[in-house]
């Protein structure tokens, strides 16, 4: 038989039942409040490493810089030990070298001279030709300057080197592979040897290196060719053609 219930238990009753609803709902809107403070940690730690990530440059020029730095440049010229004189092919060699030095270096042009070898006799007949040919493409003379290295008595004929030091535009080595190319996949960004051809080539392609540090002086105007073009202008005239 079910015990009947006074007013005052009713009320007791509802106020316990009253009092254990507002703590779960504390309990859950702290839960709640936790959970979005995670969430938001979450996301902002995720936007700074995507921050962190995209600031790293992925720029070819920037992963494979042209840069200035001194390089010896040479030319070997190979010497028989019977001959007497240089051919047609071997002068002109000689001659696009001096070139070549005249237009980037102010330097010492060495020649370096077999010893030791089969053709180091033949080798220092040449020398003598070999610096009228240098004299007569520009070269000074005060500037030749004679040397010599130990060659080995047998093997290859030891050739005369031609060698100067100039700065010159280079970047850096090609065909360096650091990374697995299959890690890169989802990713989207340029490989490391991408694009370091490029630079190498349009380094090579730059005759005077300090194209890059400065620009070069204006050439004098001609006055005349601007009256000129600026009274055509004025007539509405076509000025490049007049």
């Amino acid at each position: 038989m079910k015990t009947p219930t006074t007013k005052l238990e009713r009320t007791e009753s509802r106020t316990a039942m009253a009092e254990h609803t507002i703590r779960c709902g504390r309990i859950a809107a702290t839960l709640l409040v936790i959970g979005a403070t995670t969430m938001l940690a979450s996301c902002g730690s995720m936007n700074k490493d995507q921050m962190s990530t995209g600031a790293i440059p992925d720029d070819y020029r920037t992963r494979h810089p042209i840069t200035l730095t001194e390089v010896e440049h040479t030319l070997d010229i190979p010497i028989a030990s019977g001959d007497r004189s240089l051919t047609t092919g071997t002068r002109d060699a000689i001659a696009g070298f001096a070139g070549d030095y005249a237009s980037k270096s102010r330097g010492n042009l060495q020649i370096l001279l077999p010893q030791g070898s089969p053709n180091s006799v033949a080798a220092a007949h040449m020398r003598k030709e070999i610096r009228s040919v240098l004299a007569g493409n520009g070269v000074p003379a005060p500037r030749i300057v004679e040397t010599s290295y130990q060659a080995g008595a047998t093997g290859d004929t030891a050739p005369v080197r031609l060698s100067y030091v100039a700065v010159t535009a280079v970047t850096d080595q090609c065909g360096q592979w650091p990374e697995d190319l299959q890690n890169n996949t989802y990713a989207n960004k340029n490989w490391h040897n991408f694009g370091c051809a490029t630079q190498a080539n349009l380094a090579a392609q730059i005759a005077n290196p300090m194209d890059l540090v400065t620009p070069r002086a204006t050439a004098p105007i001609d006055a005349t060719r601007r009256s000129t073009v600026i009274g055509l202008y004025r007539e509405g005239a076509d000025t490049s053609t007049n």
